[in-house]
C-alpha cells in the first residue's frame, strides 16, 4: 500500500511538473493584448493614482493590479516577466488543489487524473499566460474551496476562509459567486453552521464596502456600465454548449471571435464520454458509498450555483455577465468531478477503455496545437509600426534636426488602435509623439468592446478636421 502511495504520488509530481511546462510553452509567442496593456497601464500608475483609475474601470476589483505593480517593481516589465506574473499564480493553485482534493478523500488514482486534466485544459492554459486577474482567481478561488471544505468536515479554518474570501472578492467580482455557492452549500448540506457563514459573509462585505463607493463615486462622473458589458450577448443553449466543451478540451481555446469556437472533432467525443460515464454514474449511485455521494453533492454546488447564477443575472440586469474567462472559478472543481465520475466506474475493462480514449484524444489535441501555426495579432501589428516610426523618427530627426518639429502627430481611427500605439511609444520622451483617436468617420465601426480607458488624457480625440499638422502619420 505505501509503494503504490509512492508511486501515485511520483505520477502526480510529474503532472505538476507537465502543468508547469505546458503554461510557459510559447509563453512570448504573442505581444500583450489590449486588455493586457492595460493591466501593465494601471499598474504603472503611482499608489494614489492606482486604485482611482481602477475604480473608473468599473468592472474590475484592484487587488491583482496591486500585487501586478509589485511584481513589475521587483523584475521589471519584460513580457517574460509580466507573462511569468499569471504562470507563477497558475502554479501555486495546484497547492490548494492538491489539498482540497485530499480533503475530499479521494484516491490517489482519482487524484492523478484530477491534475491531468487541469494540466491540459486548454482554457486554464491560455489564462494562465495572460497578464490578467483570472489565475490569481483560480488560485485565491481554490483556497478558498480548500478552506471552506475543512470548514464543512470539521469546523476549522473559519478566520483563514474569512480572509481569503475577503482577497477573492477583491481580485474578482465574480468571487462573489464561490462564497455563495459555499453559502448555498452550507445551507443544503449543513444547516447548523448557517450562523458562521452568514457572519463570514457579512466580514466579507463590510470589508468590500470601500471599494463599492470608490466605484460608486467614479460611475458619478458619468461612466457607463453599457460601455464595458453592453457588447456581450446573454447566453443561450449553444452559449451553455460551448462553456461545457471549454471545461473539457485540452490544448485548444478560442483566442479570437474570427477563430473556431472549439475543435469539435476533439471535444464533442469528450463531452460525451463524460456524458454517457455521468449517466452510467447517476444508474449505479444507490451502490455508493456515503462519502462518495457526499463528495459528488458538494463539487456539484461549487460548479452549478455560479453557472445558474450567472445565467440568470445575465438575463435579468441590463447587461450580461456571462464569461469564460470569469466561471474559471469552476473550471478546478469540474476537472475534479470529471475525474471522479470516471474513477467510480467499476468495470476495470470499461474503465480502461475510457482512460484510453480520452488519452487518444488528448494526444491528438496536443499533436494539433503543437504542429499549429502561431497567430499574431493585430496589436502586434501596432506595435512592430510604432516601433518603425522611432526608428525612422530618431533617424530623421539626427539628420534634420534644425527643419523638423518637435512633434509627430499619429492619427489613428479606432481606440482598439489608439491604445495599443500610445503603449508602445510611452517610453518616448514627452512631446514627441501625439497620438489621436480620429472618430465620427462615415462607414467605420469600431469594436465596442475596445475602448479608451476613462480618466486618461494621453490619447487625444477628434474627428476628420483634425488630420493636419506639419508632419503627422496616420495608421
Amino acid at each position: 500500500m505505501e509503494k503504490n502511495k509512492k508511486i501515485w504520488q511520483a505520477v502526480i509530481a510529474s503532472l505538476c511538473v507537465v502543468y508547469i511546462l505546458l503554461r510557459l510553452w510559447r509563453l512570448t509567442d504573442s505581444c500583450l493584448w489590449f486588455d493586457e496593456i492595460f493591466s501593465v497601464h494601471a499598474a504603472e500608475h503611482d499608489w494614489q493614482d492606482l486604485f482611482g483609475f481602477v475604480a473608473q474601470d468599473l468592472i474590475h476589483p484592484p487587488l491583482f493590479y496591486s500585487l501586478l505593480k509589485i511584481w513589475i517593481a521587483a523584475f521589471g516589465e519584460s513580457l517574460f516577466c509580466l507573462r511569468l506574473f499569471p504562470v507563477l499564480f497558475s502554479a501555486l493553485a495546484l497547492v490548494p488543489f492538491y489539498f482540497l482534493c485530499r480533503r475530499l478523500k479521494l484516491n490517489y488514482s482519482t487524484i492523478a487524473l484530477a491534475f491531468a486534466f487541469l494540466a491540459v485544459n486548454g482554457a486554464l492554459i491560455k489564462y494562465a499566460q495572460e497578464v490578467r486577474m483570472y489565475s490569481v482567481l483560480l488560485f485565491f478561488s481554490l483556497l478558498s474551496l480548500w478552506l471552506f471544505a475543512r470548514f464543512f468536515d470539521m469546523g476549522k479554518s473559519f478566520t483563514a476562509l474569512t480572509i481569503v474570501n475577503v482577497l477573492l472578492i477583491y481580485t474578482h467580482y465574480f468571487g462573489w459567486l464561490v462564497v455563495l455557492a459555499e453559502i448555498v452549500a452550507i445551507a443544503v448540506l449543513q444547516r447548523e453552521k448557517i450562523k458562521q457563514i452568514f457572519l463570514m459573509t457579512a466580514i466579507a462585505a463590510a470589508s468590500f464596502a470601500p471599494w463599492a463607493f470608490a466605484v460608486w463615486q467614479a460611475k458619478q462622473t458619468d461612466a457607463q456600465l453599457s460601455q464595458n458589458l453592453g457588447w456581450a450577448d446573454n447566453p443561450d443553449a449553444q452559449t451553455v454548449f460551448q462553456f461545457a466543451l471549454d471545461l473539457l478540451e485540452p490544448f485548444y481555446f478560442q483566442a479570437t471571435n474570427v477563430d473556431t469556437p472549439s475543435v469539435y472533432f476533439i471535444s464533442a467525443p469528450l463531452l460525451l464520454i463524460f456524458t454517457a460515464a455521468s449517466i452510467f454514474y447517476l444508474t449505479n449511485r444507490k451502490n455508493e458509498s456515503a462519502d462518495g455521494k457526499g463528495v459528488a453533492r458538494l463539487l456539484l454546488v461549487f460548479c452549478a450555483v455560479p453557472i445558474l447564477i450567472a445565467f440568470a443575472a445575465s438575463w435579468l440586469l441590463p447587461f450580461s455577465i456571462w464569461g469564460a474567462r470569469h466561471l474559471i472559478i469552476i473550471f478546478a472543481p469540474s476537472v475534479i468531478l470529471a475525474a471522479f465520475i470516471v474513477g467510480e466506474i467499476k468495470n476495470i475493462y470499461l474503465k480502461a477503455c475510457v482512460l484510453i480514449l480520452i488519452f487518444w484524444l488528448t494526444s491528438m489535441a496536443f499533436l494539433l496545437q503543437a504542429t499549429s501555426e502561431n497567430k499574431t495579432s493585430i496589436i502586434c501589428a501596432w506595435e512592430n509600426l510604432a516601433a518603425d516610426l522611432r526608428l525612422e523618427t530618431e533617424n530623421n530627426s539626427a539628420t534634420n534636426a534644425a527643419r523638423l518639429p518637435i512633434t509627430t502627430k499619429v492619427f489613428l481611427f479606432e481606440d482598439a488602435a489608439a491604445y495599443p500605439f500610445w503603449f508602445a511609444l510611452r517610453g518616448e520622451p514627452e512631446n514627441r509623439f501625439q497620438i489621436v483617436k480620429v472618430g465620427s468617420i462615415d462607414g467605420l465601426k469600431e469594436d465596442a468592446a475596445y475602448f479608451l480607458p476613462r480618466g486618461f488624457e494621453q490619447v487625444q480625440t477628434g474627428d476628420e478636421t483634425a488630420l493636419q499638422g506639419e508632419r503627422f502619420f496616420i495608421a
